[in-house]
C-alpha cells in the first residue's frame, strides 16, 4: 500500500513584492540577530544573496520593509520596520495554515487507499 503525503510550496504577493519561505526566514533571523551578517549565516546564504533580496523587498514595498543603520557607538544594525514585522506575521499565519492543510490532506489521502 503506497502511503501519499502532499508538499507544496506556498508564496504571497502584495503588489509587486513577493515572500515566500526563503525571505520569511531571512526576516525571522534578521529581527533575532539585528544583522544581515549574522541572519545569512545563520540561513546559510551569502551576505550577497541576503542583501539581493532584502534590497528586493524594500523597492517592491510602498514602505521599507528592512532598515540598516552604519557604524555608531554599537557598530549599527538591521532590523524590521512595522511592515516588516505584519509582513512576517501574515506569512507566517498563512504558511501555518497551509502546512495544517497539506497534512490533513495526505490523512484524508491515505484513509482513501
Amino acid at each position: 500500500m503506497n502511503k501519499y503525503e502532499i508538499k507544496g510550496k506556498l508564496w504571497m504577493e502584495v503588489d509587486k513584492l513577493h515572500i515566500g519561505k526563503g525571505r520569511a526566514r531571512l526576516l525571522e533571523k534578521i529581527k533575532e540577530h539585528g544583522s544581515i551578517s549574522k541572519a545569512a549565516q545563520s540561513v546559510e546564504i551569502s551576505y550577497r544573496q541576503a542583501w539581493a533580496m532584502i534590497d528586493d523587498m524594500n523597492r517592491t514595498s510602498e514602505k521599507e520593509i528592512v532598515i540598516k543603520s552604519i557604524g555608531g557607538n554599537k557598530g549599527g544594525g538591521t532590523i524590521l520596520t512595522q511592515e516588516g514585522e505584519n509582513l512576517l506575521k501574515q506569512f507566517q499565519k498563512m504558511e501555518n495554515e497551509f502546512q495544517k492543510f497539506l497534512l490533513l490532506f495526505s490523512k484524508e489521502l491515505n484513509q482513501k487507499h
